[in-house]
């Protein structure tokens, strides 16, 4: 798994145990769309790296308790430290992408194309993909 990857899922785990915090492993998994092992796993790693905690809250003895996840004071720090890298990242993604559409606007303006006529090579050019899978 690249670590990019592997960074977000951690944030949004933090994210959403810091919204809601009675989410258990299976709606985690749910909401981000990432497989019951996988949610394991980084469950598993941010309780040995103390970002959250677990608090068991069952008043029956001899059956599993349910298990609360709970971000400590690092946990919190960390969540700040990831969305802030998480929103540069996007800040130069959204750059790059602005620059490009400037460059090919430029270019497209230079060579007497209009948006219609590029937007219609962009169509037909997607339906011969389609039909070609």
């Amino acid at each position: 798994m690249p670590e990019h990857q592997f960074k977000e899922d951690v944030l949004n785990i933090l994210r959403l145990l810091s919204l809601k915090g009675d989410l258990n492993q299976r709606d985690l998994s749910a909401s981000l769309n990432i497989s019951l092992g996988k949610t394991n796993y980084l469950i598993k790693s941010l309780i040995k790296k103390n970002l959250i905690k677990t608090k068991n809250f069952s008043s029956n003895k001899g059956k599993l308790g349910k298990v609360r996840y709970i971000l400590s004071k690092k946990g919190i720090k960390q969540k700040v430290h990831l969305t802030y890298h998480f929103l540069k990242k996007k800040e130069l993604e959204y750059t790059y992408i602005k620059e490009e559409w400037n460059k090919l606007s430029h270019q497209m303006k230079t060579e007497g194309v209009s948006f219609d006529d590029f937007a219609a090579v962009s169509r037909e050019t997607e339906r011969k993909e389609d039909n070609g899978k």
